[in-house]
């Protein structure tokens, strides 16, 4: 395919399954998100005890990470990525049936399972699908599907959760068990998974990252401070506006749906920008330029104001997540590219599971327990973590344009 031609049938729809798994799976994370200060009297338990369903999730994604990308790399991209749309559905379900805590965090681990595999299995089908000049673009839009669920989080939110509550939520976050039916009818298995399973086999996990295991934690780490900076300005951001700017349900809504459009654009931007001027100087850029918005985006007071900020610091944020796809599919070790991004991803956010609770306990400790200073915890470990980003990416590795297989990815005059 030329470049700048367009896109054949195929390879829209393994891009548009690869994109609307990462969405709706985004849309089930995030409607814990702002449910959040129903569960508490639900339960009988407090607002920390239930935040740590936050950390169940991020917990066990590393291990729907292994599972559904070593499936990938044995059987195919293609089935494993139906399995974890179902398992996630599925414990999406069950999620609005639930009258414990202990039942609920159960089933937010479950979920975040099937969420852990949805990631790295959708990314390595969409990448071996499009040539190499399209990857930027591609990433961007891989990873705009984050926001986009979070996007479609704060409007189901919006419309719906006067009428049919935070069980009814969940009930609705089910529908993306609706997608495998798509993906089993149009979504061709990858050529260069084919390619790369006569030439390397099922090998082994420990065999296949033999002499890439420095790459490895390096990546792990990149991919800590990478949810350290998403996770620590979003997951308790409603939660600020709330409880600490004392805004109403609408208004956080509307600030919530400003700031997701930002972070769609950041990742399109600079997903597209890092394909002119390179992977690593994409992300530190966006890093970079986060810090200089960090004090208005944690302290301005009116929702105008706020919704500003939110919409320039995602913008960021998002940017420099959306350069991710690409930049780890390109590093992955071959016989691995299915399980390679997804792991050392998840095994970062696994680093970063702890954030909610985290930002929780460093906002009480500044101010009390009933006035906790959600301010003071968002703007210290995204500011922090913004830093390290910046200079972990500008050391590190990058491979951009490698070839992943010539048969199934080309470019033709």
């Amino acid at each position: 395919m030329a470049s700048g031609a367009g896109w054949s049938r195929t390879q829209r729809d393994v891009v548009g399954a690869a994109f609307l798994g990462w969405t709706l799976d985004a849309f089930d994370y995030f409607l814990v998100v702002f449910v959040l200060n129903s569960l508490p009297q639900e339960f009988g338990a407090s607002d920390r005890e239930v935040s740590e369903a936050l950390f169940w999730t991020l917990a066990m994604r590393p291990v729907g990470a292994l599972l559904f990308g070593r499936l990938a790399d044995h059987f195919g991209r293609r089935p494993a990525l139906m399995l974890s749309v179902v398992l996630y559905s599925a414990t999406e379900l069950g999620t609005a049936g639930v009258h414990s805590l202990f039942g609920f965090l159960l089933l937010r681990a479950l979920f975040g399972v099937g969420m852990g595999g949805v990631w790295g299995v959708g990314a390595s089908l969409a990448f071996e699908s499009v040539p190499a000049s399209k990857r930027g673009f591609v990433s961007g839009l891989l990873q705009a599907g984050y926001p986009t669920g979070y996007l479609l989080a704060s409007v189901a939110y919006w419309l719906l959760i006067d009428h049919i509550g935070w069980r009814g939520m969940f009930v609705l976050g089910a529908a993306p068990a609706l997608l495998v039916l798509f993906i089993r009818s149009r979504v061709p298995e990858s050529s260069a998974w084919e390619s790369t399973r006569a030439t390397h086999g099922a090998r082994n996990l420990w065999t296949a990252l033999s002499g890439h295991w420095r790459l490895a934690i390096y990546a792990i780490l990149l991919m800590a401070c990478f949810n350290f900076f998403s996770h620590g300005t979003q997951d308790l951001y409603p939660k600020f506006l709330q409880k600490q700017r004392e805004f109403g349900k609408d208004t956080v809504s509307f600030i919530a749906i400003v700031y997701n459009i930002g972070a769609i654009c950041g990742g399109l931007t600079f997903g597209t920008l890092s394909n002119r001027i390179g992977r690593r100087y994409a992300i530190a850029l966006a890093a970079i330029l986060s810090l200089l918005t960090l004090p208005f985006w944690a302290y301005a007071s009116t929702p105008l104001l706020l919704a500003a900020t939110s919409f320039v610091m995602q913008f960021l944020v998002q940017g420099a997540w959306g350069v991710v796809p690409a930049h780890l599919n390109e590093l992955a070790p071959a016989a691995l590219r299915a399980t390679f991004p997804g792991v050392v991803y998840q095994l970062g956010n696994l680093i970063a599971s702890r954030n909610s609770v985290l930002q929780t306990a460093i906002a009480e400790r500044h101010g009390t327990v009933l006035h906790p200073d959600y301010a003071y915890a968002l703007t210290w470990v995204a500011g922090v973590v913004a830093i390290l980003l910046a200079l972990m990416a500008l050391f590190g590795p990058e491979r951009r344009d490698i070839r992943f297989d010539d048969a199934a990815v080309r470019e033709t005059s």
